[in-house]
């Protein structure tokens, strides 16, 4: 049976946005956007659009579903046993799709967790965003996120560290090029891998039809990491002229997740968040905030990414990032296409979603009102009233038939 979206305001993802318009989902696929006057097939199902805005469901390019954004994350995580968080996994899955983020890329999962709840939500298992994962990210040794990273030194183990991602299905390698916050005793601006084990582990996953993606912070390893032609910069905090140019020319889109910082920063010590962890967040939030003001003004490709996970960064509230880009500089339209056309580019998922286009799969998310107003309406749970994924209703109101 069709569903049809009927005479609203539509967000293409794309920069458009479509007046008194309809959307006709048949299967899996978008198959007709037209007008006032648009044939409804017998028997559809019609969901009215009055006073609502339609958007592509939102896709989240930096989660970590194996986090579960309590003060001290990775801490417990690595005293807990896989079948527990595999289990709290599954639900913050669900928790993330009934949110509207149809599509998430998990950055860094333990004991093949993420794997499994990649395989789960495909067979319809559980529900959940569809899943590309990076199974565990390669690090040097001692290097930040080392608790639950494959440890490697030299290009030729980076490689091999590469090779057994990909063998093991990855989706995408994910590299630590520099320190990070919420790993004790290494310093958020420091060369970690260098570029000739960058290169290494990136030559791999090209030759394997695999993107790449780096944590990288301080200047030196964002240089490293774009040398050695990486595809997407996550965190960029210390963000310089020179790789802005280099990110514009190749088309590197950054992934800044200002969510991390900004949670850590509101909780402080007194949330429970270890002292080490708020000490380098307010270090270099100053920082993280002209790095996107300097992406914002050189044009760079943006794509929403949450970090969802870290210290009250909750999965579910991932719409928030888009709102912390509208706060800092970016027009609602703007930072509305960070999660949705840009996450897509980004993901290498542009052929089949993040724009409303015929022929694209129905990820479809409806929210009462019009965020292009007024984006800070995404903050309230009860302004998105309809999640659609693959043309099926996962989270939705009453319909009609006609």
């Amino acid at each position: 049976m069709a569903t049809v979206f009927v005479q609203g305001l539509v967000f293409a993802g794309d920069g458009q946005v479509f007046e008194k318009a309809s959307v006709l989902v048949e299967g899996e696929r978008i198959v007709k956007i037209g007008k006032e006057n648009m044939a409804i097939p017998r028997g559809s199902k019609t969901i009215s659009l009055e006073g609502r805005t339609l958007f592509p469901g939102f896709i989240d390019a930096h989660v970590h579903l194996c986090l579960d954004g309590s003060p001290d994350p990775v801490g417990k995580l690595a005293s807990e046993p896989a079948p527990v968080i595999a289990v709290r996994a599954s639900q913050l899955a669900r928790e993330t799709l009934m949110a509207g983020v149809t599509t998430v890329r998990d950055m860094g999962g333990k004991d093949g967790v993420d794997l499994a709840l990649r395989e789960a939500i495909r067979s319809g298992t559980i529900r959940g965003p569809r899943m590309l994962v990076s199974r565990s990210m390669i690090c040097m040794t001692g290097g930040h996120g080392w608790q639950f990273g494959r440890q490697a030194d030299g290009p030729d183990e980076v490689r091999k560290a590469a090779r057994e991602q990909i063998k093991g299905g990855a989706d995408l390698i994910k590299l630590m090029a520099t320190g990070g916050v919420l790993t004790p005793g290494v310093e958020p601006g420091a060369e970690q891998l260098t570029e000739e084990e960058l290169r290494a582990g990136i030559e791999e996953a090209h030759k394997a039809g695999r993107k790449t993606a780096t944590h990288a912070m301080g200047t030196r390893g964002i240089l490293n990491a774009l040398r050695a032609g990486i595809d997407s910069i996550e965190h960029g905090v210390y963000l310089d002229e020179e790789a802005a140019t280099l990110m514009k020319k190749r088309r590197v889109a950054l992934v800044p997740t200002i969510s991390a910082l900004y949670h850590i920063e509101e909780m402080g010590t007194e949330g429970g968040i270890p002292a080490f962890a708020v000490e380098k967040t307010l270090r270099v939030k100053p920082h993280h905030l002209n790095s996107l003001r300097m992406a914002r003004e050189a044009g760079l490709l943006v794509a929403m990414g949450t970090d969802a996970g870290t210290p009250f960064n909750r999965h579910g509230l991932n719409l928030t990032e888009m709102v912390l880009l509208a706060r800092n500089g970016y027009s609602s339209t703007e930072a509305l296409q960070t999660g949705t056309r840009i996450a897509a580019e980004t993901l290498g998922l542009d052929k089949l979603l993040g724009t409303v286009k015929e022929g694209k799969l129905a990820d479809l998310v409806m929210v009462e009102g019009n965020p292009l107003d007024n984006i800070e309406i995404l903050l309230k749970p009860e302004t998105l009233v309809l999640v659609m994924q693959g043309g099926n209703i996962v989270k939705g109101e009453k319909d009609k038939n006609v």
